[in-house]
């Protein structure tokens, strides 16, 4: 972690009964009780579109938006990567961070919304959002958060799940045109970017966890050119 990362960001000590937690308590209580609700939430290994699309780059500071339980922060910290891992939980991220002792694994992780994060802009050389639950907003705040962060010759990899974007809104609430997609980020990319990959492809899905009834995914890499 850079010192600008370290002074500008509310990391998460898994020793200190104080919440630093920045951003909406609404959102993370919601997300606490889906973590709170099963021991395990994800099937505690690397999503396949990750793995594929980081086979070539070579390792540096990688941040990893929407960490969850930590599988594919420890995946990028055992390839070499500087991992800085942010996550609305604290459930999720006290289990991420518990992994990564158990494995002798480092990584700073950060307990924030991406909006509110204050992270230093274009400083990573990978900026990873797996099935993201970002919320959309008139102004782009966080399509251009992820954005922001990217340094010159980093990639942005924004992978989700196809079709849900077009679903209509679901009896539990649950609304896709509350949330950031793949279509509006590269809607924002300019003569600054190049696009690599932008395509809808069969989901390389781990076993177990949820979210593996999906089958397709949505793969968005643009690389920042400066």
């Amino acid at each position: 972690m850079t010192d600008d990362i370290a002074a500008g960001s509310p990391a998460f000590d898994l020793s200190s009964s104080t919440d630093r937690y920045v951003g909406d308590p609404a959102v993370r209580e919601e997300w606490d009780r889906r973590y709170a609700d099963r021991d395990q939430l994800w099937s505690g290994r690397p999503n396949g579109a990750l793995v594929a699309e980081v086979y070539g780059l070579t390792p540096g500071r990688v941040l990893d938006v929407g960490c969850g339980e930590g599988a594919d922060a420890l995946w990028l910290a055992r390839g070499g990567w500087q991992v800085t891992a942010l996550e609305v939980s604290g459930v999720a991220l006290e289990r991420a961070a518990g992994h990564a002792r158990e494995a002798g694994l480092t990584a700073d992780w950060i307990h924030a919304a991406l909006t509110e994060a204050a992270l230093p802009p274009a400083s990573f050389d990978l900026v990873s959002a797996q099935y993201p639950a970002l919320l959309r907003t008139p102004d782009a705040a966080a399509e251009r958060a992820l954005l922001a962060t990217v340094a010159p010759g980093g990639v942005l990899l924004l992978v989700h799940h196809a079709g849900m974007d077009t679903e209509q809104a679901h009896d539990s609430g649950f609304d896709p045109a509350d949330y950031v997609w793949p279509s509006m980020v590269a809607d924002l990319l300019d003569d600054d970017w190049e696009v690599e990959v932008d395509e809808q492809r069969p989901r390389m899905a781990p076993d177990g966890g949820a979210g593996a009834h999906h089958t397709d995914d949505l793969v968005l890499r643009a690389r920042r050119l400066r």
